[in-house]
């Protein structure tokens, strides 16, 4: 498969990241030689420093036999313009990041006769995974397949927990009555992402993903060594365009949302807009501001600021004052390795979000969903078993699975079923994984 990126920012890394584990045809294009530097000492991808824009430059790397391409630079008029161009230039199918939300919903405008097959809006899917997040208060992290029949959780361990010094084996035979299967654990301090065997021990602190069916979501909560709690009075700092979406999401279903806005001119034009917020100017920062505003009343703050460190620095703020769930919006990747660390429940970066969505166009197979796992650089797919696939031969345990990858859990006919060694995987069947990215290519090919 020929791809080629056009971008070499925090999106089009991520991508290219991804696809270098593969025998994929990766092009990346970019204007900044330090990035595709950075890209060629790190990645197996090919790079070509030029506008993607240049019909010239486009047709000396082959756009007319390219199966993708992938226009995420940080322009949405530049995004578009390679789109069209390259679906006019020969390429099967475009993707481009845009930055108007309106775009994707219900418009007017057909799109795909131009030549952009399929758009994404970075704030879009994180205000959508700020709202996911609100509604599991307890996990730092959940991602739903199949409209919440499984869900995948995750949270960080802390002293209350009785896992903590169990082994995954130990632990399932102590919790037998409640369904659920361990899935990926990240130790702190510890780059390497755990994938759980028997004989693996969960320890204080670890940060632990669990594979859940809706019907035990409730019963998982002791055995984190948390209690499940409602949110309803939540604050948001910053007006931008994931604040508004995220405002707005939240209303609709009956969240009290105030939300803090530095500009006296943008918060003006929010409260016009957002009719059940209460919008108020003034600088988040203000800790006078916040108590005025009973900051130790809200459940939940989220700070989505242009500026990573001021999203950071004020969720430790809101929990020092007794918020109980606090989501920091940051732009830096490396952050997000550092969130079990700091004491923020949740850091998301719309980038990375963005980058996941789109990789589920790539991948071979029939995939449905497609999630990243914040802290972890692996996948969560959701396949659709094909007949005759190779993961239809034998139970589970007898499959030769690879060691980087795990069943996360079956539906079969609108029903979750957990995916222990016995089982017997059919045609039809709709099948979560989490798989590591060195083991991707492996584990397609069951499902093939």
């Amino acid at each position: 498969m020929k791809i080629i990126i056009a971008g070499a920012g925090d999106v089009g890394f991520h991508l290219a990241k991804l696809l270098s584990y593969e025998s994929q045809d990766t092009y990346i294009i970019d204007f900044d030689g330090d990035k595709l530097n950075y890209i060629n000492n790190h990645l197996d991808v090919i790079t070509k420093k030029g506008d993607a824009t240049s019909i010239q430059l486009l047709k000396e790397i082959g756009i007319s036999s390219a199966d993708l391409l992938i226009a995420v630079t940080d322009s949405q008029n530049t995004n578009f313009t390679i789109s069209v161009i390259g679906k006019s230039l020969g390429a099967k199918k475009t993707i481009a990041r845009i930055d108007n939300p309106e775009f994707l919903n219900e418009c007017e405008v057909d799109f795909s006769k131009f030549g952009l097959d399929f758009m994404i809006s970075p704030q879009e899917l994180a205000a959508n995974e700020i709202k996911m997040l609100l509604n599991q208060s307890s996990f730092n992290d959940t991602v739903e397949f199949e409209s919440g029949l499984f869900n995948v959780m995750g949270t960080t361990l802390n002293y209350k927990s009785p896992l903590v010094d169990l082994t995954v084996k130990e632990a399932k035979q102590k919790f037998s009555k409640v369904d659920f299967i361990t899935i990926a654990i990240k130790r702190e301090n510890v780059s390497q992402t755990i994938i759980p065997r028997g004989d693996t021990v969960y320890e204080l602190d670890d940060q632990v993903y669990f594979s859940v069916p809706n019907y035990s979501m409730k019963d998982l909560y002791p055995i984190i060594g948390r209690k499940q709690f409602n949110i309803k009075n939540v604050m948001i700092l910053g007006g931008s365009s994931i604040g508004e979406k995220t405002a707005r999401n939240l209303c609709q279903d009956n969240f009290k949302v105030k939300l803090i806005e530095k500009d006296r001119e943008k918060a003006e034009t929010l409260a016009e807009t957002l009719n059940n917020t209460l919008v108020i100017n003034g600088d988040g920062r203000d800790l006078e501001l916040l108590e005025e505003e009973n900051i130790r009343e809200t459940d939940a703050f989220i700070a989505v600021t242009g500026n990573s460190e001021t999203n950071i620095m004020s969720c430790l703020v809101a929990k020092s004052k007794g918020v109980k769930k606090t989501i920091a919006l940051v732009e830096n990747m490396d952050y997000i390795d550092i969130s079990q660390t700091i004491g923020i429940q949740s850091l998301i970066n719309k980038k990375l979000i963005a980058a996941s969505n789109i990789f589920k166009h790539i991948r071979k197979g029939k995939i449905l969903e497609l999630a990243n796992l914040h802290n972890i650089d692996a996948e969560v797919f959701e396949f659709e078993v094909k007949a005759k696939a190779k993961v239809t031969e034998k139970p589970i345990k007898d499959l030769r699975f690879p060691r980087e990858a795990v069943f996360g859990g079956v539906i079969r006919d609108g029903k979750a079923l957990m995916s222990f060694g016995d089982m017997q995987i059919k045609d039809g069947d709709k099948v979560i994984v989490f798989c590591l990215p060195e083991a991707i290519s492996t584990v397609e090919k069951f499902f093939n």
